[in-house]
């Protein structure tokens, strides 16, 4: 096995890089995903979390293919910007504004040996638990790791992963959850509430109900949209929201969406004081985002025979990428806002594997009784007959 330390690069992330990187992969992921009819919601966040754990194991080509689809630097430089990030997070929860939290979890193989140099960067970085399962018992495994789904977004997310993915191949499923409930900071009047007409088409609606209130906040518009801010109490997280001038707008919304476009947008908003109408909404989404991720150009770490990450274990070409899943909820009413979301990245052996060592001693042995810390022999000896 390769216990070599990671080399250590110079062009190291900051926060700010590892941001920018997330988010050129969320508009690039949700380019992917918006065929889907219907509502649609993900947390680019917790993608892209579990995907930096699994890269710090991938190697070679698989590393350069992850890389170039989440904006990833080189290794020395992910892991440390990822862990700036969560420890930011863990401040705003720790203010008492707002509940925002991250969990990690690694679920390896129980038996199986990974390399410490890569559960040393998931427990570093990450602050991530270890939990070894017994995938011969693969339903079992299935539903102690949805438990810790569910309990970690507060029973929002309770089927994460679906039954007949996991089996005695399993060596290693990676999970991230996030949860987050927050109030409005400007909250809206329950008794201005009314059911009102909302257009799903350009001539046909639905009953719901649009919240309203005339308060300041962030604002901007273009030739198509209007943009609007609103911030949560503690002003350190805040939902945006894109309304196309056009009912039909959507579309060429969506499509002109980029990262640089969407930075422009922000930095128009200023304050001005605006009738804000606002449907109440409950919004949920899962997805397996293999061929998403594939169709972004990380091929190799889904094809058994080229993945590369002999950074977990020492062996190329030995584990791959055999699903990931993810889930994400939202609702928004008139105290403010409560999302959730999990992602679950499962690993597997190409072929089955190496059965325990059986070490049966019915036949002379040496016996050495070593002080550790030293390597003083203390004892040292055989046994060619033990009942002598």
């Amino acid at each position: 096995m390769d216990n070599r330390p990671l080399p250590v690069y110079s062009n190291l992330s900051t926060p700010e890089s590892a941001v920018a990187g997330n988010t050129q992969f969320a508009l690039n992921l949700y380019q992917q995903l918006r065929g889907k009819p219907g509502n649609l919601f993900f947390s680019p966040y917790s993608i892209s979390t579990a995907l930096a754990m699994t890269y710090a194991g991938a190697r070679g080509e698989t590393e350069a293919q992850m890389a170039q689809v989440f904006s990833f630097p080189e290794q020395a430089g992910t892991h440390p910007a990822f862990a700036q990030l969560r420890e930011g997070m863990d401040k705003i929860d720790d203010s008492g504004a707002v509940t925002l939290r991250i969990a990690n979890r690694l679920w390896p193989h129980q038996r199986y040996p990974f390399l410490q140099s890569f559960l040393d960067i998931c427990r570093d970085h990450y602050a991530t638990a270890l939990v070894p399962l017994d995938y011969s018992e693969p339903e079992a495994a299935r539903q102690t790791i949805n438990r810790w789904v569910a309990d970690k977004t507060e029973e929002k997310i309770l089927e994460l992963i679906p039954p007949g993915i996991l089996d005695p191949l399993t060596a290693l499923v990676l999970t991230n959850a996030v949860y987050f409930k927050g109030n409005w900071a400007s909250q809206f009047d329950k008794a201005k509430t009314e059911t009102a007409p909302f257009w799903i088409g350009p001539d046909e609606s639905v009953d719901a109900w649009l919240m309203y209130q005339k308060t300041e906040l962030l604002y901007g518009e273009t030739g198509a949209m209007q943009i609007v801010q609103l911030p949560f109490v503690g002003d350190d997280l805040a939902l945006v929201v894109l309304l196309p001038k056009a009912r039909d707008g959507l579309p060429k919304i969506e499509e002109s969406l980029s990262a640089t476009g969407l930075d422009e947008l922000l930095r128009r908003l200023r304050p001005r004081e605006i009738d804000l109408f606002l449907p109440r909404f409950r919004v949920s989404s899962n997805f397996r985002l293999d061929a998403a991720l594939v169709a972004l150009g990380m091929v190799d770490a889904f094809v058994d025979r080229k993945a590369d990450f002999s950074g977990m274990d020492g062996y190329s070409q030995w584990l791959y990428i055999a699903a990931v899943f993810h889930q994400a909820y939202m609702e928004a009413n008139e105290e403010g806002a409560e999302a959730a979301a999990a992602t679950a990245v499962v690993i597997k052996f190409r072929g089955l594997p190496p059965p325990s060592p059986v070490v049966r001693a019915d036949h002379p042995f040496l016996v050495l009784l070593r002080e550790k810390q030293t390597g003083s022999l203390l004892f040292l000896g055989r046994v060619v007959n033990p009942v002598a």
